[in-house]
């Protein structure tokens, strides 16, 4: 039987109900968000004359779960107007609407009683084949399911989102035992393609796979930092970055998640774990005095401003002052240093970075060996209690936690028979299967062979291949093959797609644009005119790209190398000319940052296909310019032109405003949906929501275009000038910022010049000009900055703190 997903209904708004409503939201799927009727008045409603019958008060707990969503931060929605896909209502009310909905997800209180009673409730009313999904994070599923008919439990099963669900990854799908196997690959498809999920299928065991083995090693690493007398923002600077994890680290994890939510968790599990040798570290006798203490004292985390961190304003500004968890005081930060991580902090590569940290002798050295080499043994034991395969558990953590490598891929940079020698020589007892594994020949846990990638699988005791997923590019894979490299540089490389397509991949430092990558780009613009079908520009490098090098342009404008400036502006300008004209459609495949040149390069293909996470914008002004490369152009052609062009009696004052503003004020997409509001996507682009097959996708669209007989625009006068008249409403805007103290001296010099370009100079009457035009206009502002002092201050600024000055 085929399924479809059309509707969905989410029960529950609290945070994660609610944010799950928004994410189905943001993949275009109507959702209803239902939540309990209240039972008693507040004072507020009570003052209002309210009675409990009125739906005002019965929405109450729905709405206010909504709104917290919608106004969090960083945002839940794609746009704001992404949330009229989701409609409100309570359980008693409109538990009706359940009866239409192809989808209902569970999102209520923890506690089995309750959720048994919902799901007698639910078999009565959801219509066939209607899937029922739980988000549980600990009680067993098929214990949910009891006393439902076959027909139910065999279209139910877990789904348990990570939070905040737009960001994070994972979706565990947890199966129980007679959830119908056709049930669990449609809903794998449905997560990956649909809501851009990277889908984990877990056995029905306490936590499944990610929570269970994060509250574990968790426990192990506060357990060891207190034994040892290390520092919260010792642990912090510890097991951030250093070793691939994000910024929140440790502590400031914790504080994130909620110190309760910690104790709730690891008093949960403790018993339903009875056979996990390792569950002693969860209740290790100081952590638990620890965490009991601070939520004797309320001290839960950011929700209440105060955990493990606590926000203090000082006389130096505002501070975030450290428990000191011997005193139960919150003391001023410190500077941490350790003398092992400074020496190998610039190793890019993590594993390797690892390696060398763990080889190191001093206390941070120590620390991360004895957290790592933990880890790396829990994982293996967990196997195959929770899972049957290490891709599994590398995969959730990965997807679950945003750490860089997955415990089996960090073993294996350590080098696994070194490592358990010496986790066996600090009295370890390693996990049997791994020493089996060493004995019978296999060195590794992931091996590479004829460019196919395998996995040790303990079961059968060999090799397993990793499944393809046909829509996942691998440009890395592709860069082995020398054949199906066309040229390369430094900064960028030109390689062959299949299927007649052509990549263009940049790999300069942060992706930032230099004559190299220009060099590259005009190099595929000749290949196009041979028997290719079109062009990807694309990486999978962190961002897109974050614009030009300004170091670079920098010392070139302070020795005052005006005409190689001028030259290499316009050998970019002329490069994207060249895509937006190719007789073959070249496609932008954007992610993540595309700042600047990056926004500029993304509007310079015939077509975008962007990730759904694209936060993109014209910055320039931060560092005292304006864009160079036609992003100034480009937003004028695609934002403008068509209103004078379809209704040539409009007024386009307001769509210049904005555009104006969103230039002058660096502003930056929240999303690409957003993008697309603004102008930098166009209406037929295309939003992917899984960034792994981003390049798949754009390659596709590459095909599509070809074979519906792409042509190029024809080149003409195609950007409509205001001229004066828009040029004095815009310079009107800057005064009146400067005089209320908004905008600099400086600030409102390098606004004037971009309302100078966005209105075709002094033009005494709006007319149609060549995107030539209005590109010689941006290069003569953009080099005239440089010739200004507080310019360079501004980038030299940026270049040392990474922040913007403001001078």
């Amino acid at each position: 039987m085929e399924y479809a997903i059309n509707r969905v209904a989410v029960i529950g708004a609290g945070t994660m109900g609610a944010a799950i409503a928004a994410h189905l939201a943001n993949a275009g799927i109507p959702a209803y968000l239902l939540d309990i009727v209240p039972r008693e008045l507040t004072a507020k409603e009570e003052k209002k004359g309210l009675k409990l019958d009125d739906p005002a008060v019965r929405n109450r707990i729905v709405n206010e779960g909504w709104q917290r969503c919608v106004k969090a931060r960083p945002a839940n929605l794609f746009a704001k107007d992404i949330a009229e896909r989701v409609t409100l209502g309570n359980l008693e009310d409109n538990f009706d609407w359940l009866g239409e909905v192809d989808w209902i997800i569970e999102v209520i209180v923890e506690r089995l009683d309750i959720k048994q009673q919902l799901m007698a409730r639910l078999e009565e009313i959801r219509k066939p084949n209607c899937i029922v999904t739980t988000n549980t994070s600990g009680i067993p599923i098929k214990d949910i399911a009891a006393g439902r008919s076959d027909e139910f439990k065999a279209h139910f099963l877990g789904t348990h989102f990570f939070n905040p669900p737009r960001y994070l990854k994972l979706l565990e799908i947890i199966p129980h035992e007679q959830t119908a196997p056709e049930i669990v690959e449609f809903m794998k498809e449905f997560g990956a393609r649909t809501l851009g999920k990277g889908v984990v299928v877990c056995k029905d065991t306490p936590n499944f796979i990610a929570n269970r083995f994060i509250s574990v090693v968790g426990a192990y690493t506060l357990n060891y930092a207190l034994d040892n007398g290390y520092t919260v923002e010792e642990v912090d600077a510890l097991t951030g970055p250093t070793v691939g994890h994000p910024k929140t680290a440790t502590f400031r994890l914790y504080d994130l998640v909620g110190i309760d939510v910690m104790a709730h968790v690891n008093t949960n599990l403790y018993p339903a774990i009875a056979n996990d040798p390792y569950r002693e570290e969860l209740v290790h006798e100081k952590s638990t005095a620890l965490i009991t203490a601070m939520v004797e004292h309320k001290w839960l985390g950011n929700k209440t401003k105060q955990g493990f961190y606590k926000r203090v304003q000082t006389e130096e500004g505002r501070q975030f002052w450290v428990l000191n968890p011997e005193t139960m005081e919150h003391q001023p930060p410190t500077k941490v240093r350790f003398e092992s991580v400074g020496k190998h902090r610039k190793v890019e590569s993590t594993g390797e970075r690892i390696k060398l940290l763990c080889a190191e002798d001093d206390r941070a050295a120590k620390f991360i060996w004895a957290t790592t080499a933990f880890g790396l043994n829990y994982a293996a034991s967990i196997i195959p209690e929770v899972a049957d395969d290490i891709l599994s558990i590398d995969n959730a953590n990965k997807w679950g936690f945003m750490h860089e490598m997955g415990p089996f891929e960090i073993w294996d940079a350590l080098g696994v028979a070194e490592s358990v020698e010496r986790m066996e020589a600090d009295g370890m007892e390693v996990t049997p299967w791994v020493k089996e594994m060493l004995a019978a020949g296999y060195a590794t846990f992931y091996e590479k062979k004829n460019g196919k990638l395998y996995y040790y699988d303990p079961a059968s005791k060999g090799y397993a291949a990793v499944a393809d997923d046909p829509r996942a590019f691998a440009i890395k894979e592709v860069k082995e093959d020398e054949q199906r490299v066309i040229a390369s540089n430094p900064s960028a490389t030109l390689l062959d797609m299949g299927d007649g397509v052509l990549g263009l991949e940049f790999h300069s430092k942060m992706n930032a644009l230099d004559t190299d990558i220009f060099k590259m780009m005009e190099r595929a613009r000749e290949e196009l005119d041979k028997d290719w079908v079109g062009l990807v520009i694309g990486n999978q490098g962190k961002n897109f790209c974050v614009g030009a090098n300004i170091f670079v342009v920098a010392v070139a404008a302070q020795q005052g190398e005006w005409d190689q400036l001028n030259a290499v502006v316009k050998q970019g300008q002329d490069a994207l000319m060249g895509f937006r004209y190719s007789p073959k459609p070249v496609v932008s495949a954007p992610f993540g940052m595309a700042l600047g040149g990056g926004a500029e390069v993304t509007m310079g293909a015939s077509a975008v296909c962007a990730a759904s996470e694209l936060y993109i914008g014209q910055v320039e002004a931060g560092v005292g310019l304006v864009p160079a490369a036609g992003g100034c152009k480009e937003l004028v052609r695609r934002v403008i032109s068509p209103v004078v062009r379809n209704t040539p009696s409009a007024d386009p004052l307001p769509f210049m405003q904005q555009i104006f503003e969103r230039i002058a004020m660096a502003k930056v997409s929240a999303s690409a949906v957003e993008a697309q509001q603004w102008g930098f996507l166009a209406p037929s682009d295309r939003i992917v929501m899984n960034s792994d097959h981003l390049l798949h996708e754009a390659k596709q669209m590459v095909l599509e275009m070809a074979a519906a007989g792409y042509r190029p625009p024809v080149r003409g006068k195609e950007i409509w000038a205001m001229g004066a008249n828009g040029l004095a409403a815009l310079e009107i805007m800057v005064w009146s910022l400067k005089e209320a103290g908004y905008a600099s001296e400086h600030d409102a010099l390098v606004a004037s010049k971009t309302a100078y370009i966005l209105c075709g100079g002094k033009l005494t009457k709006p007319q149609w000009v060549a995107p030539q035009y209005i590109l010689d206009l941006e290069r003569e502002a953009f080099l005239s900055l440089l010739g200004e002092q507080k310019t360079l201050d501004r980038i030299w600024h940026m270049l040392n703190t990474g922040k913007p000055l403001r001078n």
